[in-house]
């Protein structure tokens, strides 16, 4: 089997593994319990559980001003740059320095965003009666906070209104240095003349248009909430799903986390062991949230209690997801090829540390999956040229036999028996190999390590298009040559589209991120003189090397 035909099996096999996905999603068995939704007043979730101590009732909205209106706080760290409103101390906006935007290179990259491109906030809140929540004004301890020489971490302090029965509520975000994890933590003084038991919240508010896209035609990446416990494992919700009431995931546990996945990047809430619900909400008609609820334990009159949850949000990086939680490095997700492509990722951020450049560590990759898979693909070049050298012969067949494909067959089927040559030889090799290239397609496409990350000369990003379009020129004339040191089919019309498809794909791959051109390129070249050298073998009359 060719290059072109293992192109045209690649696209059939990402067809099918499209078709599998979506057909999985449809039929997903349900998760007991499941939770569509947990309904709430004005944005704020209700916990759902009964019968838990000193539950009570949702309040009222609070009087607050309009979000524009709110005070803000500056928190600045080595990493991240996050405003802060008075608002219910919502993160509304946060800034990643080290990462650059997608459009404009010059600045830096939005995740919690207050209405440039999205609106995406991390907020929190207290359930109970007078309680504040998200909707709550809060006083700023200080307008700009920043981290300074030889402190590890820096935070932010918001003090609530006092309730009407005496109880004090601080929220205090913590950031820390050279990190994206940071904590979120409320402090409660239980003023009142009676215990309390109330129930905090956590969760991510954002609209439903799709995050930045990977390059390629038709390729879409998830974005949306998602959800992980022990039990189930690692749970995505569709926007879609979640309008339509119609999302399942696991509604109370007593471990996993909450989360806001799209590519590249992701926020996550991971509460402590102990009991939890998840939820998820449509707010209005392009709004959704979803998040965690959790018990605070109780708190007698007089005494003080604290809550503290750790928040995640910043790049996919591999390393930082997998110390923040067990198995938040799932969000990085490459669905049933996991098992390929993660040792795949492993490999390749191996020659990464090597050599210091995520190009030539592609390029090594393809080099070592070339290696390994080198008697499969000699078996395949070997069939293919011992077919190339039948040519001729075929083709005295076809002129003496005519239309009698009956006869043909026949005389075809004993040719190759006397030749000892295999027509499909070339084929099971390949197929082998095309879900290893599949799963690298996958890491290629979904590894942050790849964004931003310069080659050489004019490749300044291995994860959008060739500004120039020369990898892809290089890999039309790679596929080229292959293609004319393979076979030609027997039909005249068969042998025009197979010389079409290098044009084909060329013009595709025009979209395609560098990185995984550069793979292609690398892998069409080793396979060029992989070839040529069987060939050459076989036109000799020699024995090509096993």
């Amino acid at each position: 089997m060719d290059n072109r035909r293992l192109i045209l099996l690649l696209v059939f096999s990402f067809s099918l593994v499209m078709l599998w996905d979506g057909w999985q999603k449809h039929n997903q068995p349900k998760v007991a319990p499941t939770v569509t939704a947990a309904g709430g007043t004005a944005g704020v979730p209700t916990p759902t559980t009964t019968g838990a101590p000193g539950a009570v009732a949702v309040p009222g909205q609070p009087a607050a001003p309009a979000p524009v209106a709110a005070p803000k706080a500056i928190i600045r760290t080595d990493v991240l740059v996050a405003e802060v409103s008075a608002q219910g101390g919502d993160i509304v906006r946060l800034e990643l320095t080290k990462h650059h935007a997608s459009e404009d290179r010059t600045r830096n990259y939005v995740l919690f965003d207050n209405g440039e491109k999205h609106n995406y906030a991390a907020q929190t809140g207290l359930i109970g009666n007078g309680l504040p929540n998200h909707k709550t004004l809060f006083t700023l301890g200080a307008t700009e906070a920043a981290l300074k020489d030889g402190e590890n971490a820096v935070t932010l302090r918001l003090d609530a209104p006092p309730t009407a029965d005496g109880i004090k509520v601080a929220k205090l975000i913590t950031f820390n240095r050279g990190s994206y994890q940071a904590e979120v933590s409320y402090e409660i003084t239980n003023g009142s003349g009676a215990p309390i038991a109330p129930h905090a919240y956590f969760q991510f508010t954002r609209d439903g248009k799709p995050a930045e896209q990977p390059g390629g035609f038709g390729v879409q990446t998830f974005t949306g909430p998602a959800f992980y416990t022990e039990a189930e494992k690692y749970q995505k919700v569709s926007f879609d799903d979640i309008a339509a009431k119609k999302a399942k995931f696991v509604a109370k546990a007593a471990d996993g986390w909450a989360a806001m996945v799209q590519h590249y990047f992701v926020a996550g809430w991971a509460p402590a062991a102990g009991e939890r619900e998840f939820f998820a909400n449509q707010v209005s008609s392009d709004l959704y949230s979803a998040g965690v609820i959790l018990p605070v334990p109780a708190i007698a009159p007089g005494q003080s209690g604290k809550l503290a949850v750790p928040l995640y949000a910043g790049p996919q990086e591999q390393s930082r997801l997998e110390s923040f939680a067990k198995g938040f490095d799932l969000v990085v997700d490459y669905g049933w090829l996991t098992i390929i492509a993660a040792p795949l990722f492993w490999v390749l951020e191996w020659f990464h540390k090597l050599t210091g450049n995520w190009g030539w560590a592609i390029i090594l990759v393809t080099i070592a999956l070339k290696a390994v898979f080198f008697p499969l693909s000699a078996a395949s070049y070997k069939s293919m040229a011992k077919m190339k050298t039948l040519g001729p012969r075929l083709q005295r067949m076809k002129e003496q036999y005519g239309d009698d494909k009956m006869k043909m067959q026949q005389a075809m089927m004993d040719l190759y028996k006397r030749e000892k040559v295999n027509p499909l030889g070339g084929c099971l090799p390949i197929l082998i190999q095309i879900p290893v290239f599949i799963a690298l397609y996958w890491v290629l496409l979904g590894v942050v390590e790849m964004r931003g990350a310069p080659w050489l000369g004019w490749i300044h990003d291995l994860s959008v298009k060739d500004p120039y379009y020369i990898l892809p020129l290089i890999m039309g004339a790679t596929s080229f040559i292959q293609t004319k040191l393979n076979p030609a089919p027997p039909d005249p019309i068969q042998a025009k589209v197979m010389m079409m498809m290098p044009i084909l794909f060329t013009f595709m791959f025009l979209w395609f991120p560098a990185g995984l051109v550069l793979y292609w390129v690398v892998n069409n070249t080793l396979s060029i003189a992989q070839q040529w050298q069987i060939n050459r073998m076989i036109d000799a009359g020699g024995k090509a090397s096993e």
